[in-house]
């Protein structure tokens, strides 16, 4: 049975991407590393615990996908340029076949960021994988979620709602026979990366957030770090062919996309002038963009439907709820 060092030196050790920037990364107690002149560095910490952000039989190639993803679209949110990761994983065995899927979903996804693996820890546990990420973003360059004005627009990229649909597949078997479950359930795990829109949106974006935790949720981040309200307009949230398929309607479709949560897509706010040169950075990445909103001084969210305003209570995302 292969102890840690063994693990680490088999599976983690062997990313073939060598950054200039890194002086030294694994093999000893600290990673020696090198920032550009002239940038901050962004730094973001998350934790992926099996039976709260992923099950225990899942995909280990999706798990390792997901659980970079997901910190990939921290630093998109920042307009960061990925550079370095670290990771602490916890596993109840050593086991090498899970290891060997999770690593492939994982170094998949660094490699065409040119994001390396500087260093880490492997322990004895509950399945738990904890990544710090790093990135660069020029100096006072940041997208942040304090800058969207009144009379801004509310953008969001990619189509909403596909991880929503896939969680309740993965917790309820009877969701299988509907339309696309398969393919939901695999989205639920494999988002795309924003990062090159991210930096694309420096200097244009006023605002930016990842939706991690629902749209209806992490707009109201924006909102009470820019102290504005927001308007939502139902009908225009994009959803994709699939959902609709699956929710038997484009009008759920559009309430799954309000609420679901680690979509790992970016709600951004624009000035009015700067949104023709929003959408044709957007183009340039071949990424679908959709005004959704606009803000408001109302300090407080308003939704609406085909203009008229709703009164649902729709709830953000909650890992692993029903």
């Amino acid at each position: 049975m292969a102890g840690e060092f063994e693990l680490i030196s088999k599976y983690f050790a062997k990313q073939k991407l060598e950054r200039s920037d890194v002086e030294l990364s694994q093999g000893d107690d600290c990673a020696l590393l090198v920032s550009p002149p002239g940038t901050q560095i962004a730094v973001s910490t998350d934790s992926l615990v099996a039976g709260t952000h992923f099950l225990a039989n899942a995909n280990p190639k999706w798990v390792g996908h997901k659980a970079l993803a997901s910190n990939i679209s921290d630093l998109s949110a920042m307009g960061a340029e990925p550079a370095w990761v670290s990771m602490a994983i916890s596993l109840p065995e050593p086991d090498e076949k899970w290891l060997e899927g999770f690593c492939e979903g994982f170094f998949s996804l660094a490699d065409a960021h040119n994001l390396q693996l500087i260093g880490g820890d492997t322990t004895r546990g509950p399945l738990s994988i904890t990544l710090t990420i790093h990135g660069f973003v020029p100096e006072k360059q940041a997208l942040l979620r304090s800058g969207a004005q009144v009379g801004d627009k509310v953008f969001v990229s990619g189509s909403l709602g596909d991880s929503h649909a896939g969680l309740e597949v993965i917790l309820d078997n009877e969701k299988r026979l509907l339309p696309n479950a398969s393919k939901l359930e695999k989205r639920h795990y494999c988002a795309s990366s924003r990062a090159s829109l991210g930096m694309l949106l420096r200097g244009k974006a006023s605002s930016c957030i990842d939706i991690s935790d629902g749209l209806i949720s992490d707009i109201k981040h924006i909102m009470t770090r820019s102290n504005v309200g927001a308007e939502l307009h139902c009908d225009k949230l994009p959803v994709s062919q699939e959902l609709v398929e699956f929710c038997r309607g484009e009008q759920t479709a559009q309430n799954y996309a309000l609420k679901s949560g680690e979509e790992y897509e970016l709600c951004f706010t624009v000035p009015q002038h700067l949104i023709e040169s929003v959408r044709q950075v957007a183009e340039t990445e071949s990424v679908q963009i959709t005004e959704v909103g606009e803000i408001t001084d109302s300090q407080t969210l308003k939704l609406f439907r085909n203009n008229k305003a709703l009164q649902e209570n729709v709830a953000g995302f909650d890992h692993f709820r029903s």
